[in-house]
């Protein structure tokens, strides 16, 4: 277990004595999340390394996941797509079940946390049991909700406003809702094990492994394999720009418990790269976030081409590493790039190409780029400043209307 002292010479004594300052006036209360799954995805990496750090600050943090079928997951994947946008038919009984699925949870979870934290819409019809808990309710919205399916939409409203606050990640995701929201942006924890320093040797041992080669340049996407990660788009950009550069590409990433269509995505991916050698689909279990770490490292650029995003956290693991990256201009991207001083934003398999074929070829600007993007994630996407806002959130939902005195 990380201890949070560890990150003083990055963030700053002030920083921890903060977090220290606000866990205090949190009153020695139980925080209690409640997901759908407990490996796969930015969720609970987060919440596994917060956890711990936010229980060395005093404050008793519980982590419950709820229980699901192939039908329950099926639904939630609609939902997922709906939100993002994505034309797709939910019926009735469809909804029916999925609020029936949260109440036979409701059944199964003890709610004892002063304060349950729900993420994501697969738990959100938990908040029926407010009435016989009480408690302070916060939703955390972690995807992308700029242009989402009416009827779902609907459907979620009506829970999300029995909710006490709604958190969202990036200010265009928010709604035209009845009670407080609030921008928590996620972040990454330098200390891990996907984001802290690697010796050479541990790199080259991973490339070895996978079979690249560290003497020719390496363009990397590391993302789930999800339709919405557009990785056939990623294998398009890499054929037009091997044109002209030879260079090498990999697709690495895993898949989530929560999501079904994993390795449909995946056995199109590799025959979209069929018979090229210099493409490497790289299917990763769980717990592999030194290889991960590994291959960003050892990469030239970057890409996150997403088609929707609700933060990206793979451009800021990257961005922190000093790379150059280049990903989609959409859901929380932006926040974490300025074009053509941290990375660079793009909106098409073009303009993608276009920027990759350009920073290959020009490694003073790539360098410069990741640099700027590091100074960018260590003062805004780090650890520290996330349990900080996680902390405010939490007071506030005891202190609405009141003047807190720091």
């Amino acid at each position: 277990m990380t201890k949070i002292k560890k990150y003083v010479p990055i963030v700053g004594q002030g920083v921890i004595d903060e977090l220290y300052f606000l866990a205090e006036k949190f009153g020695g209360k139980t925080v209690q999340n409640i997901n759908s799954t407990a490996v796969g995805g930015g969720v609970a990496e987060i919440l596994t390394r917060m956890i711990p750090l936010m229980r060395q600050l005093g404050v008793e943090v519980l982590w419950d996941v709820i229980k699901g079928n192939e039908k329950f997951f099926s639904i939630t994947k609609k939902f997922h797509n709906a939100l993002h946008g994505i034309n797709v038919t939910i019926t009735d009984d469809d909804f029916k079940y999925f609020v029936s699925v949260n109440h036979e949870n409701a059944k199964e979870i003890n709610f004892s946390g002063d304060v349950l934290f729900i993420h994501d819409p697969q738990p959100i019809a938990l908040v029926d049991m407010k009435h016989e808990h009480g408690k302070q309710w916060a939703w955390r919205c972690h995807i992308d909700f700029t242009q989402p399916q009416a009827d779902v939409m609907n459907f979620l409203q009506s829970y999300i406003e029995k909710y006490d606050s709604a958190v969202f990640s990036a200010p265009a995701f928010s709604r035209n809702l009845s009670i407080p929201q609030v921008l928590i942006s996620p972040s990454i924890d330098p200390l891990s094990d996907k984001n802290k320093e690697l010796r050479m040797d541990k790199i080259d041992r991973v490339l070895e492994r996978f079979g690249i080669d560290k003497e020719r340049p390496i363009v990397t996407q590391i993302s789930r394999f999800d339709y919405l990660k557009d990785p056939l788009g990623v294998i398009e950009v890499y054929k037009r720009v091997k044109q002209y550069v030879d260079c090498q590409l990999v697709l690495a990433g895993g898949g989530a418990t929560d999501d079904p269509e994993g390795l449909e995505v995946l056995e199109k991916v590799r025959t979209a790269a069929a018979g090229d050698s210099d493409v490497h689909i790289i299917f990763l279990p769980p717990a592999s976030d030194i290889i991960i770490n590994a291959l960003q490292r050892a990469s030239t650029v970057i890409l996150q081409k997403s088609l929707k995003e609700g933060f990206g956290l793979t451009v800021a693991e990257a961005l922190w590493k000093a790379k150059p990256v280049i990903a989609s201009a959409v859901g929380g991207i932006p926040l974490q790039i300025a074009h053509k001083y941290s990375g660079i934003l793009t909106y098409s398999i073009d303009g993608t190409a276009y920027y990759l074929k350009q920073l290959l070829n020009d490694q003073t600007y790539a360098n410069k780029l990741g640099i700027n993007g590091k100074e960018h994630i260590k003062h805004n996407f780090l650890i520290t400043r996330h349990i900080r806002d996680y902390l405010l959130l939490f007071l506030s939902l005891y202190h609405r209307g009141d003047i807190i005195h720091l």
